[in-house]
Order: structure tokens, then sequence, then C-alpha cells
């Protein structure tokens, strides 16, 4: 017997699977106010055919062009949704649209440009991949234009798109995209490793956004859209170390112990040898199972179900990594911070501050130490000492944490290098952060020690112990020389006997010097008294 398909079932499988298959590129619209981001996203979806009929019709309506050219459309609205924005003419909340054309899926963030709204900015940074950033072609290069390049580029993003907007207006000058381009590339060299690219473009006429300008023909690079469905959008992680928080331990049956999560980087095999971070035990993957089955091999951005060879310690919170490049492990990290808190609530971020610090699945108490840094995003990045840091001021500062976790450096592992401190009362988020490095006295993995050493090393780290122990025992070697010598003096001059006064001097030597030296490390616990 035989049995037809459906020709539309097939189609339609056949349409889901290419979708499916396609490759997603996160990117954020940003720059200064009013210079069109949510008007060019709004024509790029347009000019794509990406926008259904209604919601064209609803856009006439509210535009009052119920009939007419497409360039008279306010595309604005295609983003702006809240009433506040529409009636300012500007975008004051992070929006986020899904859209997908023949070659590639997207997520867009359409940025405000206000600087009062810096922390939604940097927000919609943190997860893009691309940064769309728009330049007034009659304004030029703002200082809130380099503002948001900055963030992007401290946030980890490597593909800047800089399309200047609005050349309908200069006569679609080349002389005038030039200028702008010999100064935002003067100002790129303070960004780091970064991709630029230049596309003049009006969102009003929809000149290079999805078709070509007939009245740039001295422009020869792609269209907007051309350049965001070819970009590389791989991220490093994939090419880095295989690393897996584990967000959930499935306990189905007694005899079934699966770690849930989603792959953050590499691939990971069955057979493959692990480590347990930060606990620092040692295993192999038995079995990597999903919704669909059993696979040989996974990647990241794959949420599976991880089964181990041996009955290992294993809970939420912890990272599962490859024993070959595992990540680092300490309770102490120099972090870049952006300080997101409110004047009204917990103020500024300073030296002793106290947080609860979400890293990846994994949660612990934190603490400010150290002196704080300010990255002036006004003098383009100039790094100064400061004594706080204010709401949406980026710095450098050493985070302590009450227990050891794993993490990489953020430029390697965008999701094991982030994290967010949390208001401890409020329970508000109130900064984010990028890990540079962990502090290289604690990269070691935890030392398994007695109840009683247990607490008295977390008591040292709560109170910030941080004083060496070579450095404790060179101030004792001083000090005793000293006091001996005085101690010989005084038994010379009471017994008139050097001899006597001699033996007296070495045994207060003895004594004296692993007495002062426990002494000292009992007042490194003592935070009072510090600066």
């Amino acid at each position: 017997m035989n049995i037809l398909a459906d020709p539309i079932e097939l189609a339609r499988d056949a349409v889901l699977y290419s979708h499916e298959n396609k490759s997603l590129l996160r990117f954020i619209a940003c720059g200064s106010v009013d210079h069109g981001k949510s008007s060019l996203l709004g024509r790029l979806l347009f000019d794509a055919r990406l926008v259904p009929d209604d919601q064209i019709e609803t856009l006439r309506k509210d535009t009052g062009q119920l009939t007419g050219p497409d360039n008279e459309l306010d595309f604005s609205l295609l983003f702006d949704g809240l009433a506040a924005e529409r009636e300012q003419k500007i975008t004051i909340d992070l929006a986020y649209r899904f859209f997908a054309t023949a070659k590639r899926k997207f997520i867009v963030a359409d940025a405000p440009g206000h600087e009062q709204y810096t922390r939604n900015m940097a927000t919609g940074a943190s997860t893009a991949e691309l940064a769309l950033i728009l330049i007034n072609a009659q304004s030029g290069l703002t200082q809130q234009t380099r503002r948001h390049a900055l963030i992007a580029a401290t946030l980890g993003v490597r593909h800047l798109v800089i399309a200047i907007n609005k050349m309908d207006i200069v006569g679609y000058a080349q002389d005038v995209f030039d200028a702008i381009e010999r100064d935002f590339r003067a100002f790129a060299t303070r960004l780091g490793d970064v991709e630029l690219i230049f596309i003049p473009v009006s969102a009003k006429k929809g000149d290079n956004v999805v078709h070509r300008s007939r009245a740039m023909a001295w422009y020869r690079g792609p269209t907007l859209l051309e350049k965001l469905e070819t970009v590389d959008a791989t991220p490093r992680a994939a090419k880095a170390a295989f690393r897996m928080a584990v967000q959930w331990v499935s306990r189905p049956t007694p005899d079934f112990r699966g770690y849930c999560g989603l792959i953050a980087g590499g691939i990971v095999t069955p057979g493959q040898e692990i480590v347990v971070q930060p606990s620092g035990q040692r295993t192999r993957i038995k079995e990597i199972i999903t919704a669909g089955g059993e696979l040989a091999r996974a990647t990241i951005g794959q949420s599976v179900t991880l089964t181990l060879t041996d009955d290992v310690d294993v809970s939420r919170g912890d990272i599962l990594a490859d024993a070959a490049a595992p990540a680092s492990v300490s309770d102490r990290f120099n972090a870049r911070i952006f300080w997101m808190g409110q004047s009204g609530d917990t103020g500024a971020l300073a030296p002793g501050g106290r947080f609860h610090i979400k890293l990846g699945t994994a949660k612990a108490a934190a603490r400010i130490a150290g002196p704080i840094k300010l990255i002036d995003l006004a003098e383009d990045a100039a790094i100064k000492p400061a004594d706080s840091l204010l709401s949406n001021e980026f710095g450098l500062c050493t985070l302590e944490l009450d227990r050891p976790l794993a993490a990489d450096a953020y430029d390697d592992n965008r999701d094991t290098g982030s994290f967010v401190l949390i208001d401890a009362e409020s329970h508000d988020t109130v900064a984010m952060g990028l890990i540079e490095r962990a502090s290289a006295e604690e990269q070691a993995a935890p030392v398994r020690t007695s109840l009683i050493g247990h607490v008295a090393l977390r008591v040292a780290r709560l109170f910030g112990a941080r004083e060496s122990h070579s450095r404790s025992i060179a101030k004792a070697l001083s000090w005793r020389f000293t006091g001996s010598f005085d101690t010989f003096i005084i038994g010379w001059l009471i017994t008139g006997n050097s001899k006597v006064a001699g033996s007296i001097a070495l045994t207060e030597i003895v004594t004296k010097i692993a007495l002062y030296y426990f002494h000292e490390r009992a007042w490194a616990l003592v935070p009072w008294g510090r600066r």
C-alpha cells in the first residue's frame, strides 16, 4: 500500500525546517537622541516587506496618511509603542523586535538615545553581537554617540555598523560622509579590536537601507540589510572550551540523575573528561540527552541534560567545564562595573558595599573591596581614581565573595564572565558586571579542611584579611631584632654579665617571634582603623 504525502504539509515542513536552521543575529540600534534609530529600523522592516498589512494600515492611520507616498509615513511608530514615546517623539524604553529574512533571523533592540536612559542601552548591548550606531549627517559625531560606542565596545560587541543617516538633508554629499567617517575612525582607536563599516543612509527616503541608492552612486559598499545578513555572528565562546552552568538536577526516578543547562561554550561529547567547579571533582560525560533523544555531540546554545559516569556531588550553580581548560575558581574577582543604582534608593557604589551577586546560575554574597576607578566616558574612556560610582557610570573594582565561584574572563565567554549585583534590602538589580580576571592568589581550587578551619577561613574572607604571610614574617623579624637588642642592653645593665644577657635575648627571640606572628595575623582580621 502506497501512502501519498500531502504536498501542502511537505511545503510547510520545508519552510519550518529552513527557518529553524537559519543563523540568529542579535543587534542593537543606538546613538544620540533624534538621529533616527526607530525610523531606520521601521524603514528596514517596511522595505524588506516584513510588516503585516494590518500594521501598515494602522501605521497609515496613526501617521494621518491613508494614501500617498511611503516616504510620508512615520516608521518610528513601528517601534515606539509607549504613549509618552509617541507624544515626545523619542525612545524611552528598550524595544525588542524579532524578524527574519530569507537568509537570517534577527532580534533587534531599539535603544533610547537620552543620557538618562543609558542603563537601558547598556542592558541591550550586553547580549548584542553587533551594534548599529546612527549618526545624524547634519550634527556629526556627538558626545552621546561616543558614549554608546564605548559602552558597546566595553560590553564585548565586536561588530560596529555606523549608519550615517539623513543624507538626503545634506544633499547626499560624499564630503560630509567622508568627514564623519574620519572623525569616527580617529575616535575608534580607543575601542579596541572592533570591525567598523560605514554606510550612508536615509531612513526617510529608504536610501541604502534595503535597496541601493541611486542618489549616492559614489558609495560602493553593501546596503544595511546586506551587511546584517552576511556579518559573521559566531560567538567567541563557540571556539572556546566546554562550559555549562547547571540550572537543575533532574531526578525523575531513583535510578536516574541528570544535570540540565544551556551550553555556554565549546562542544561536549560522551566520554569527554570534565571537571565540576568550584569543587574540582573530575568525571566523564556518559550521555547527552535532549527532548529529541540522545546526541553524539552538543554545542553552544543547546539546552541539554548530561549524565555522568561517576556519582559526584553536583548542584545548581556549579559549572561543568572541560577538564583540560577549566574556568578560574576564586572568591575574589577584578571586574568592570556599570552602576545602575538610583540616588533615591541604593545611591552610589562605594568600597565596603555589600550585595548579592548572581553569576550564571550561582549566587553568593559580595563585598566591594579596594579602590574604585572610574572609566570616564566623557574623556574617551580615561581611567581615573574615584571614591564612588554614580548612576550610569562605568568603573573598575574588586569583588570579594563569601565563597569561591567558577568564572571566565568576559572577553573569553560572555555567559560565564558576566554577573549582576542585587541590593540586599530592596532586591533591585543595581549593577551589571564583567569579569576581567580572578585574583591570582585565589585561583587555586578550594582546599577541603576541618570545620574549624573552614569557619576561620570564611571569617577571614568576610572581614578582608589580605596581608600575606611573608609580609607578616618580615615584620616579625625586623621588630624582633630591634626588641631583642633592647632586651640584651637592659639585661647587661642589670646583671653586668653579657653571657646571661645574651641568653635572655636569644630565648626571647624564639618565643616572641612566634607570638608576634600570630598577633599580626589576628590583627589582620580586624577591619577597625583601616582606610
